[in-house]
């Protein structure tokens, strides 16, 4: 990784890698690994093929998805610091071959006709009048703009035009208030076809949702059991 100034490299444990970062990136959050089990899960079950990650960071919550389910990842990423770590971390756990990173906006990340079965979409996704909250933040990574929606909205146009038939998005929110939120963006956007399965509260700010455009009912019915109940982590 190349610089015009030193920086403060720094690492912790995610999962089954370390990933590396520095504070010009969002810190890895611990919690975020949540994401990444629940699609190892989905995975087991999910048609063949890669994994997209949207809105990738340093590439930590794809790349763990990866490495539990040995398939190949494609992560987008709109800033260039931020997609040199995430290519760094994948060469750092040796999947450098088996992940590719896009250095650009994700409504021009993709072709028209490339579907995954399971995406994961990281977007910045507080209210801009809430950042000053986190001051250690990079604003460009937290910042979802007046409702922090913004880059939520286009994850979901993203994963509605991709996913293949029966595929799985994972989508991480701002708590319970943000679940409804996006339900609601859902039920009153026609160019979105998909359903909210389920959701995994982490607390009261923190949670993800699992999304789908028509699950196969083998997986479905078993999902639908739980839909909507909070799963409370560690």
């Amino acid at each position: 990784m190349t610089t015009s100034q030193p920086v403060d490299t720094q690492s912790q444990v995610f999962g089954p890698l370390v990933v590396c970062y520095d504070d010009r990136v969002l810190t890895p959050r611990p919690w975020t690994l949540v994401q990444s089990r629940w699609a190892a899960e989905l995975a087991a079950q999910a048609t063949t093929g890669p994994i997209l990650e949207l809105c990738a960071g340093a590439g930590q919550i794809g790349l763990a998805a990866a490495i539990m389910t040995g398939r190949a990842l494609v992560q987008v990423e709109a800033d260039p610091v931020a997609a040199d770590y995430a290519r760094t971390n994948a060469a750092a756990a040796g999947r450098d071959t088996q992940v590719k990173v896009r250095n650009t906006r994700i409504q021009t990340a993709l072709a028209a006709d490339e579907r995954f079965s399971i995406i994961l979409a990281d977007p910045p996704y507080l209210p801009t009048a809430d950042i000053a909250r986190w001051p250690d933040d990079p604003v460009t990574a937290i910042d979802g703009g007046a409702d922090g929606l913004d880059l939520t909205r286009v994850c979901l146009q993203v994963a509605s035009d991709h996913l293949t038939r029966g595929g799985a998005m994972l989508l991480q929110v701002a708590g319970e208030p943000q679940v409804r939120a996006v339900a609601a963006v859902l039920e009153t956007t026609v160019t979105l076809e998909l359903t909210h399965l389920e959701t995994r509260q982490h607390d009261g700010d923190r949670a993800v949702m699992l999304l789908t455009n028509g699950l196969p009912s083998r997986i479905r019915e078993p999902l639908a059991q739980g839909a909507r109940c909070d799963h409370k982590s560690a």
